[in-house]
């Protein structure tokens, strides 16, 4: 699913539409970390700036998220993404319940949630990733740690590109 940006000014629109860095670059970047095919790219920001986020599904059938820094080119993160809270990775340091995590960010983050990732952080960590779609039309993506059931990261999403 596509949704269209919501902006809170002019300003912020054109900063977002893309960053310093063409995509393209910051594409050729993360493929270089983790070869396959790019399945969908969203554009947020987070609090240094504007990110590009690649998700790539690599030769051997496992799907990455890697964060490039749109103004700089860089890779910020990269994340492995696994289909379920049951797998060994996720498993393996999860003590919050899918249910707990909606519900801690739902609190923190009004909306209607659209889509739920479940990652494995570099440093090993396990995080809920939900995407939330508030009344305004804005679209938040919060990660809950799986472990402590903190909000370990938030940010706006402006658009996407590819599948869900």
């Amino acid at each position: 699913m596509t949704m269209a940006p919501v902006y809170a000014d002019a300003q912020e629109s054109a900063e977002l539409l893309h960053g310093k860095v063409h995509l393209e670059t910051c594409m050729a970047a993360a493929l270089a970390e983790r070869a396959g095919r790019v399945i969908k790219v969203e554009m947020k920001r987070e609090a240094g700036g504007p990110v590009y986020e690649f998700d790539i599904r690599d030769n051997n059938a496992r799907d990455w998220d890697i964060e490039c820094d749109a103004d700089s080119g860089e890779i910020i993160e990269i994340e492995q993404e696994v289909t379920t809270p049951r797998h060994p990775l996720f498993q393996e340091v999860a003590t919050v319940s899918e249910q707990s995590a909606r519900e801690i960010a739902r609190q923190a983050y009004p909306g209607v949630i659209v889509e739920t990732e479940y990652e494995i952080e570099s440093d090993g960590r396990a995080v809920y990733e939900f995407d939330i779609r508030q009344d305004d039309g804005t679209e938040m993506k919060v990660e809950i740690d799986a472990a402590t059931g903190e909000v370990h990261e938030a940010n706006r999403e402006y658009w996407q590109i590819g599948y869900e």
